[in-house]
Order: C-alpha cells, then structure tokens, then sequence
C-alpha cells in the first residue's frame, strides 16, 4: 500500500498517548497526511466494544473478550484503517494485534498462537511497517497509574503478575520480529523517547 502504517505498543502507563502525539505533530509539520486511531474504540462501533471489553462490570469470559477485540479490529481495519493507507496517508495507531498476543494470548493465557491467527484472520494479514514498543517495568507502569487516576478498566485493574506476564510477552514477540519493532526503554525522558522514534519513523519515510 502507499501509506505508512505504525502501531505503538506497551503496557499499561508506558506512554503511548504523549509519544503518540508528539510523533503526530512531528509528521504532520513534515508535511505528512496523518489518521491517528486506537484500538478498541477507533471507529463509532468500536467506541461501543471499547466499552465492552474495557468497562463493562461482570465477569467476561476470556475467549469471548479476544473475540470481541478480533471483531473490532476486523471492523476498523476495514474502514478506517486501509482506506486511509490507501490514500497514502500514514496511520498513527495506539493498539494492534500484538497487544492481543500479549494481554489475552499471555495474560489471559488463551495462546498467543491462537490469538494471533485469529486477528490476522479478521484483518486479512494487515501488518505494521513499524511496532515501537514502550518497554516499561510493569511496577513503575502501575505507579505512574496511580499518580494519574483514581480509577482502573478491566484490564488496568489485573494484578501485577498478569502485568508481569504482558510485558514478557511483548518482549517475545519483540525478540522474533526485529526488523519490524522498536522497543524502547519507555523510563527514559519523554523528549528523548521521541527522537529515537523520529528518527526511526523518518528512516522509513526516506526508504519509501
């Protein structure tokens, strides 16, 4: 496709939301068309699953949840996502189908094989030219939560073991794709987190 597609990944409080940003005021002053998204919750259905997966009080069986993270991503794929790639444009998005790997293949412990086929199969292959990960200690992602909110989603609100578990997925997944991700120490200052995505993200500008 013509666009540039880039996904940001991480655990809870690692940061996607102000590199997000920053990265898309960086692009947009190289001139660059720009559709910044997330996942769930990137499309008007998806603020309705969003709400689902994420607030919904009770119990939610752990295969239903990845289904209905698959059902969104199908659906946001196809009408937000590709067409905006079509165009050319560069699509900006908080969440893919790693975080799905990682908070329902391991957290949840569903597989993340299983889990994987899954969101490919809904999204038809689609893949990122570039993953960064904000690696981050799950124990200082808490805190910075902490300092932040007085309330937690279903997800946010897991103990610190499936936390545990998300992040040494991440890093898995991180470790057999290379070419693809750019895992960065998300502890490190804000401006100097940005650069190195800048300088990642430009790099593939210049090869396109």
């Amino acid at each position: 496709m013509a666009g540039l597609f880039i996904t940001l990944e991480g655990g809870d409080g690692s940061g996607k939301t102000t590199q997000a940003g920053l990265l898309e005021s960086w692009l947009v002053g190289e001139g660059r068309r720009v559709v910044r998204t997330r996942e769930p919750g990137g499309t008007d259905l998806g603020l309705e699953l969003r709400q689902i997966v994420l607030h919904r009080r009770g119990h939610i069986a752990p295969r239903a949840e990845a289904l209905l993270y698959a059902a969104d991503r199908a659906h946001h794929v196809e009408t937000l996502v590709r067409p905006a790639l079509e165009r050319g444009e560069v699509v900006l998005q908080d969440r893919y189908i790693d975080s799905s790997v990682a908070y329902q293949g391991a957290g949840r412990v569903l597989g993340g094989d299983e889990v994987r086929a899954l969101s490919r199969w809904a999204v038809e292959g689609l893949e990122p030219d570039l993953t960064v990960l904000l690696d981050l200690d799950e124990q200082l992602g808490r805190r910075r939560l902490d300092a932040g909110r007085t309330t937690w989603d279903r997800l946010e609100a897991e103990a610190s073991e499936f936390h545990a578990a998300v992040r040494r997925a991440y890093l898995a997944i991180a470790d057999a794709e290379p070419g693809r991700f750019l895992v960065v120490d998300a502890s490190r200052p804000v401006d100097d987190i940005a650069a190195e995505v800048r300088a990642r993200v430009a790099a593939l500008l210049d090869a396109a």
